[in-house]
């Protein structure tokens, strides 16, 4: 038996003659046709060499430069009689109240701001340590600073006892000193 079917009517002939499962089916098959045609497929020439070591790579140049605006400046303050302390003092408070360690890059001034960082250098020895300003004195006449054991040790001081010293004070651009302040 042989049926005329209308075209507009093809796709309601269609849902009324297959079962749902067959619908399933055919949605999946669209879906993996759709998917299939938006990825595409990969397509190589066999005479094409697709070994990634053999290809020829452009060498990349970067411009070496140096800092226009560095963010740390030492700040010249001239050269200090320097002494130091230690044994006796430590464990003991400082004058900003933090408990004295010798061992520790600290030194003691009159008047820089606790907290301050300075660049000692000794001349004799080219050496050099920061060392944060947490401590008042000396209290001899004549001396301008007093630095822990651990910083004159690294400085080469422990023998004379006393130096002049080259001072320079740390400053950090943008950063409002001092860095610690306990008092």
């Amino acid at each position: 038996m042989i049926m005329e079917i209308a075209p507009h009517t093809f796709g309601v002939y269609l849902l009324n003659n297959y079962e749902v499962n067959d619908l399933k089916s055919l949605t999946k098959f669209l879906i993996l046709l759709i998917m299939i045609s938006l990825v595409g497929f990969t397509l190589t020439n066999e005479n094409e060499n697709t070994d990634i070591t053999t290809k020829q790579v452009e060498p990349v140049y970067v411009e070496e430069t140096t800092a226009v605006n560095p963010v740390v400046e030492y700040i010249n303050r001239g050269i200090m009689k320097a002494s130091w302390y230690g044994p006796k003092f430590h464990g003991r408070s400082t004058a900003n109240g933090e408990e004295y360690d010798q061992m520790a890059f600290t030194a003691a001034h009159k008047s820089f701001k606790f907290g301050t960082l300075l660049r000692v250098t000794n001349p004799k020895n080219d050496k050099q340590v920061i060392v944060r300003i947490n401590d008042r004195g000396p209290y001899i006449p004549g001396r301008q600073l007093d630095l822990s054991k651990g910083a004159a040790l690294a400085l080469g001081l422990i023998a004379r006892g006393v130096a002049k010293l080259n001072v320079e004070e740390v400053s950090l651009k943008g950063v409002n000193f001092p860095a610690v302040s306990l008092n």
